[in-house]
C-alpha cells in the first residue's frame, strides 16, 4: 500500500533487531513534511535501534521505509542522506576535529553548493560556535556540543533531521537550551524525528508516538497522549 501523500518519512511494519535478539516488531510511524514527532520511551525499549533502521545503520528485517514516496528500505546509509535525511546520535559531533571542521564535513560529505555560505547561516543560528569555531569539540560544554552536533547535521540542509537522544548528558538548563533552539527551527520546512525519554520535548512535538518493548503502544497528538490515563500515569508521575 503506497504511503499518504503528505507523508514525509513512511515506515510500515518495520522489525529489526541483532543476530538471534529481535528488537522492533512491526513498527509503523510517519512524519510529515515540516512537522516535529517525538518518539518517545524508556531506555531499552527499542528508540535507537528504530532509528538506525531508518538510516540504514541497522537492516530491517522486513517492512518498508519510504523517504518522499522513495523505498530506501534496502538503501545505503549515505544514500539515505543524499535523499535528505540526516541523523544526529547521542554523541554528535567528533571531539577531535574543530567546530568549522565538524561542521563543513557534513556539507562537504553531501557535495554541498555552496558550504561557506551554508556555515555562515548557521553560525547566525549559533553564534557561540562562531567563536570557539577554531577550538576543538572536546573543548565544548556539553550543551554546546549538543548545539554543534545540531549544526552538523544542519550543514547539508537535510529535509528530515533524526535526533537520538538530545538530551542524553546534559543538565535541565542545557536541555531547555537544545528545546529553545529546536523550537526556532520549526517554520522552515525542516521536519523533526527525535527520539527522547525527556517529557520535555512534548513541548515542541506535533505529534508523539510512544515506543515500548519494540512495539508502539500510542500515536496521536500531545493532547490525546496526556487524555490517555495510563500514558498519563507513565509519563507524568500522575495516580
Amino acid at each position: 500500500m503506497p504511503p499518504e501523500p503528505s507523508s514525509l518519512l513512511d515506515a510500515k511494519g518495520v522489525e529489526a533487531g541483532y543476530g538471534t535478539m529481535q528488537v522492533l516488531w512491526g513498527v509503523d510511524l510517519d512524519v510529515r513534511p515540516g512537522e516535529t514527532v517525538l518518539l518517545l520511551g524508556a531506555n531499552g525499549a527499542g528508540k535507537t535501534t528504530f532509528l538506525k533502521s531508518l538510516v540504514g545503520l541497522v537492516q530491517a528485517r522486513s517492512g518498508i521505509i519510504r523517504l518522499g514516496g522513495e523505498d530506501i528500505t534496502r538503501m545505503r546509509s549515505s544514500d539515505r542522506m543524499r535523499r535528505g535525511m540526516t541523523y544526529m546520535s547521542e554523541l554528535a559531533v567528533f571531539p577531535d576535529l574543530t567546530i568549522e571542521e565538524n561542521i563543513r564535513i557534513g556539507a562537504q560529505a553531501l557535495g554541498h553548493a555552496n558550504p561557506n555560505g551554508r556555515m555562515d547561516e548557521l553560525y547566525q543560528l549559533f553564534p557561540v560556535l562562531r567563536e570557539k569555531r577554531r577550538q576543538l569539540a572536546s573543548s565544548l560544554s556539553g550543551g554546546q556540543r549538543k548545539m554543534l552536533g545540531v549544526a552538523k547535521a544542519l550543514s547539508a540542509e537535510p529535509k528530515l533531521l533524526v535526533m537520538d537522544e538530545p538530551s542524553a548528558g546534559l543538565s535541565p538548563l542545557f536541555v531547555k537550551e537544545v528545546i529553545r533552539v529546536l523550537s526556532s527551527l520549526q517554520g522552515r520546512g525542516l521536519a523533526l524525528l527525535i527520539a527522547e525519554q525527556n517529557i520535555s520535548f512534548l513541548e515542541v512535538a506535533t505529534r508523539v508516538f510512544v515506543l515500548e518493548g519494540g512495539h508502539i503502544r500510542f500515536s496521536g497528538t500531545v493532547a490525546e497522549m496526556s487524555g490517555n490515563e495510563d500514558l498519563h500515569r507513565a509519563y507524568f508521575g500522575l495516580t
